[in-house]
């Protein structure tokens, strides 16, 4: 069974035969998969790394995370599957176990995107119990002395 491990900090500009010679060093089998922007082809500051076994994974978290690569520190843990659910054609990366901060704030902000404006409802049946919403009373009360004008002259 292999195990995918999430490699973040990554910096912007490099080139991914630099990060599979350094994981290449502790372990041919290990493969990478670096995640780019579609626009530019720029690293997006992570990526993935397989390794055949739980036991190889701990220590290349052990070996690596913390390791200086191009001035930046690596951050490595086990990656979580992906969110099942989401909105066909939107694409999302695996969160890491643990998410430290700066991963965390980047899904909160990808969740808050995604998240569509809930109006509420009374559950009476009588129309004018429901109340809009404040920021657009005023023009809907508009709208309604309109179309009540309109109805009224035929």
């Amino acid at each position: 069974m292999s195990i995918r491990l999430y490699v973040g900090n990554l910096p912007k500009e490099f080139e991914r035969q630099e990060l599979e010679s350094l994981f290449a060093e502790f372990d041919e089998s290990i493969s990478t998969k670096v995640i780019t922007d579609r626009k530019t082809g720029k690293c997006r500051g992570f990526g993935f790394v397989t390794v055949k076994t739980d036991e190889q994974a701990d220590q290349v978290i052990e070996k690596f995370n913390g390791f200086m690569f191009k001035d930046t520190e690596l951050k490595i843990e086990k990656a979580l599957p992906r969110a099942k659910g989401k909105e066909e054609g939107e694409q999302s990366a695996p969160a890491p176990v643990g998410g430290g901060a700066a991963a965390s704030s980047k899904r909160n902000k990808s969740n808050n995107n995604n998240k569509s404006r809930r109006t509420t409802t009374s559950t009476s049946s009588d129309p004018e119990s429901v109340q809009p919403d404040p920021r657009w009373a005023q023009d809907l009360e508009k709208l309604k002395q309109l179309l009540a004008a309109q109805t009224a002259n035929p």
